[in-house]
Parts: C-alpha cells; structure tokens; sequence
C-alpha cells in the first residue's frame, strides 16, 4: 500500500474478553518508540479498563522532512504542556516538586499543576511517580482529586488535577457556626465513598489523615475529595502482603505495625482514627512516645471517655468499633460501612445537637498540627529541601499526637511477605543510618580541624542554624560560619576530641535524614588544663546528586569554643 512520505501508522493491539472489558494496547514498536521520544508520556500498563472509557493516546508527529536523508531517532522533546497550559502563581511547594494554579488555554478551565523536577529523581522515585500517576488515571469519582493530565518534558513531569480552593476539611469544620454528629456522619461517608472507589479498583491509599481530606471549593456543602496517591499501591483483590512500611504513626493499622501481610483494611483502619477525631476533637491514640503510641496501636486501647463522648450516640461507636478492628479480616469494608444506619440513615439516627466542645478540640487539633509542621518546616529552610507532604509529611499531636513518615516501600512488583524481605529492608535502612553518623562525624572533624573548605563541601550554601553564638536568631548562609572559623578556631591550635553520644538517626523519605546526638568536647584550654563540653545537637541531611548536604543544624547550651 502506498503511503505518504511523512506518514505516520500507528497499529495497536487491544485483547476483548466476553465480559465487555477492553485491554490497553501491547506495546508500540520500535518506529513508534521515537515519538514516544518526542515528549509522550509511555504507554500504561496493560490493566484492563472499560470499553466504554477507552484509554485516550496523544496524535503522533510526523517527523521532519529529511531531504532525503536517513531518518533518525530524534532527541527533540514535548512542549505539550507549555504549550496547552499558562502557569500562575505557586499553591504549594515540596522538596522536588511545586504545584501552581494553571489554565488551559483552548477552554479556560483551571487546575493545579504538580510540577516535578525529574532531573533529582531517582530510579525508584520515578518508578514511584509513574504509579502515582497510573494509579490517579484510573480513578474518577466525586470525592477524589482527579487527574486530568499527565504531560512529560525536558527534565520536568506535570500531573494535571482539579484546583480544590476549600482547603482542608478540618479547618473548615472549625468555621462553621454549627457542626453535629450528623455533619460528622455526612463527612466520613464521603470519605467512605472515595475509600470504597478506589477498593473497587484494587487500590489502597495508605496515608489517609486529615492533611489529605480537602474541599472543592468554600462554598457551603462543598464535596470532600481525598487527595495525594503518592503512598498509594496496586493490590490483587482481597489478597494481603507485605507492600513496606509507610505511612502516619498515628493512622497506622496494627497489622502495618507488626509487619504483617497487609491490604485494603489498612484504610479502614485510618478511616476509624479520622471518624473517631470528627466526633470529640481528639484522635483514638496517642503519646509523646512514638514506642508507646505503637504499642497502643497495636493493641487497640481506646476507649470512650466521660463527659464529650456521653453525647455520642450508641451507632456511631459501633461503627467505629468495627473500622478499629485489629484483626483485618474482621474489620468492616468500606461498602459495609456505607450501608451502616449511622452513614445512611443519618436524618433518624445521627444526633442533631451543636458539638461546641468538639470544635473547640478540633481547633486546637488543628493548631497542634499547623504549629509542628511550622517547626519542621524552619528546620529544613533551604531552597532545594522545603517541607512537603510527599517527603516529610506533618508532624501533630492532637492534645499530643505523634505524626510523620514513610519508611519504605518497596519496588513495584515485590509484593511478597518473606523474610528475607524484611531482612532487606533492615539492612538497608541500618546502612544509611550509619551513612548519616560518618558524614556527620566528617564534619565535626572539619570543625575541629578548622577547616573551613571541607566544611563547605559539606555543608548546603543556604544552611540554617540555631546556635547559642548567634543568641537565638535564625542564622542563614556561611558567612556566619567563616567569622567564627577565621577569629576563633584559627586561634585555637590545641588538640580537640569530640564524641558523638546516642546517636539517633531518623530517615525521611529517600533523600533526607534527621540525627540528633549529645556531642561530648574534650580540649585543652589557654592555661593548659584539660575541659569538657557538651551540647545537645541535631542536622537536618539532604542527598542532592548522591552527595549529602548539612541543610539545617540547631544546638542547645550556652556559647563554647569550638564551634558549637
């Protein structure tokens, strides 16, 4: 058959089962990898979706007109996205991505665009961000964020989602003029509803919380949608596994806790945490003892305490009694949950009555929340290390409640329950601490050696600190650093040992990482006599390029030479 010189035919195979259901199309060939070069994103996974949402590919270019020339795989990538969209102003900010309020230009139509600097991503971040986004494709339903887009090009990967402008539910909550069981009825089963959509479609979120339930807009009775699939993982039906560990300590399951196979109840779970939270203000668990809170977790005490919850009616324990099941087969579904008396027929049997003590709780919640996020924000102040939900998620207490995390996940396809996996992970994780403790001790030795070089090969230009030199204040940059180097350790030719006692690393995602230690000084002083100083300390580590960077460092005591 004859063609056109600059034609482009594209045959895609789709497989049919006697079911209706469609399949996405095998893989391309060779020719048409080479658009897919051009800026594309790459064909999904083969999972099957319905005939009638077929999956929707974008036109092929023709390439260019060689002139007779051999053509060749082109290296020119897609301006799909800038030339579709206009940015606006910034919404949000993360450690690897910034999202910004966007419209479309052939419509009008506004969205947020998460925009994600692909040239700092590892291999399994963008493993991580092609789940995210093949996993939001699938989902479509009222009370979701959805993906509207999915658009790669040089060095950056914009996901498309609605604009959401109502802000977090539980912030509203405590706006309101009046607020009931009821309204708590009517909130936690859209939050229901959203979880039992994304069961169906064999998806478990993992990080369900109060961060993550947000409101279309701010009019009155506007939708929840329940947001951020960056935790989120493909399942097999009801089957359990070992998927890693993440999440939030205080919506963790007691089954994620004891490292055991784990599924879809994991949500429910945290559906239970947030419902329990609707009703009095206060979340099921807690302690300023992340130990202890597991050990509570895992071993489902709470309990209903006199006088807020002597207003709640009978129904609404029950349910939250069955979504705080600790065994997982026992615990209720989200569609079971859906047909409870207390979510649907909440006009009859949910109270109606103003619940004043739980907004004045869920307002101090809230403000519990706010004010830790603050705080570990301040403390990972650098233009590369923002804080951000997908990499340090916040930190609250509710009255005290402990919250942060994502420990491990692991790569997509390892879905196993084995030890040996465990072990892997045990591994891994103990190696990188020990990582965080040389580079650290690597640059205390630069400070005792008053080597100023070597402490800014290790250090991030834009780093922060608290030191008692600087009185309190907020110190930024080096120049601070250089004085105390150039006047003070300069002087100072007497031979210096520090040990670091306790150290304690925590690691945040897979680029950054907490230590916190007591540094015991030994030097002699002018006179000849031999001193000792100790100073609690914590550095705040960003990887960039492979290499770690010291981004924030706080120290506790009073002014000593060395630098503190």
């Amino acid at each position: 058959m004859g063609t056109p010189h600059d034609a482009v035919f594209i045959y895609l195979i789709h497989c049919k089962n006697q079911e209706g259901w469609t399949s996405h199309p095998c893989l391309p060939v060779r020719k048409v990898l080479q658009y897919w070069r051009l800026g594309y994103p790459p064909p999904p996974s083969p999972d099957l979706v319905r005939e009638s949402q077929p999956p929707s590919y974008p036109k092929a270019r023709a390439p260019p007109q060689t002139h007779g020339q051999p053509t060749m795989a082109t290296t020119a990538t897609s301006t799909r996205f800038t030339d579709e969209y206009q940015l606006y102003e910034e919404l949000g900010k993360g450690a690897f991505s910034v999202v910004r309020r966007c419209v479309k230009k052939s419509s009008g139509q506004e969205y947020a665009a998460k925009i994600i600097n692909t040239k700092k991503l590892s291999a399994r971040d963008h493993q991580k961000l092609e789940r995210e986004a093949r996993i939001c494709r699938l989902l479509k339903h009222p009370n979701i964020v959805r993906l509207h887009d999915s658009i790669s090009e040089e060095g950056f990967h914009y996901l498309v989602f609605d604009l959401v402008t109502g802000g977090e539910l539980f912030e509203d909550i405590v706006a309101r003029e009046y607020y009931s069981e009821a309204d708590a009825s009517h909130c936690i089963s859209q939050i229901l509803e959203s979880v039992n959509h994304i069961h169906q479609h064999d998806i478990v979120h993992r990080d369900l919380k109060p961060e993550n339930l947000l409101l279309a807009s701010k009019m009155k009775g506007a939708a929840v949608k329940l947001a951020d699939f960056g935790l989120a993982i493909e399942v097999q039906g009801d089957q359990q596994a070992w998927f890693g560990f993440a999440g939030t300590p205080g919506y963790l399951s007691p089954e994620v806790l004891r490292k055991d196979p784990y599924g879809k109840p994991v949500d429910i779970w945290a559906c239970g945490v947030i419902l329990y939270i609707l009703l009095v203000g206060y979340p099921p668990f807690w302690d300023e003892d992340q130990h202890k809170l597991y050990q509570q977790i895992k071993a489902g005490a709470y309990d209903f305490p006199s006088p807020e919850w002597d207003t709640v009616t009978p129904e609404a324990k029950n349910l939250i009694n069955q979504m705080l099941t600790i065994n997982p087969a026992k615990r209720i579904t989200a569609e079971q949950a859906l047909k409870h008396p207390w979510v649907c027929h909440r006009s009859t049997v949910a109270s109606m009555m103003h619940r004043q003590e739980t907004v004045e709780c869920l307002r101090k919640f809230n403000a519990r929340r706010k004010l830790k996020g603050a705080i570990l924000t301040t403390m990972l102040v650098s233009r590369n290390f923002s804080a951000c939900k997908s990499l340090l998620n916040k930190k609250s207490d509710s009255a005290k409640e402990s919250q942060s995390t994502v420990v491990h996940n692991p790569p997509d396809g390892v879905k196993g329950s084995t030890e040996s996996n465990a072990t892997n992970d045990e591994e891994e994780m103990k190696a990188r601490k020990q990582e965080i403790i040389k580079i650290t001790e690597q640059l205390i030795e630069a400070i005792n050696n008053g080597d100023f070089d070597a402490y800014t090969r290790i250090c991030d230009p834009g780093l922060t600190s608290f030191e008692p030199e600087a009185l309190g204040n907020l110190v930024e940059g080096m120049d601070f650093h250089k004085f105390y180097f150039e006047n003070l350790l300069s002087k100072n030719s007497k031979p210096v040992h520090t040990t670091l006692l306790n150290p304690h690393v925590h690691l945040i995602g897979e680029d950054a990482a907490c230590i916190a230690y007591i540094r015991l000084t030994q030097f002699v002083d002018t006179t000849g006599r031999p001193r000792s100083s100790q100073s609690e300390e914590t550095r705040v580590w960003h990887r960039r390029d492979g290499k770690w960077l010291n981004v924030h460092f706080h120290c506790s005591g009073a002014p000593a030479a060395p630098l503190q």
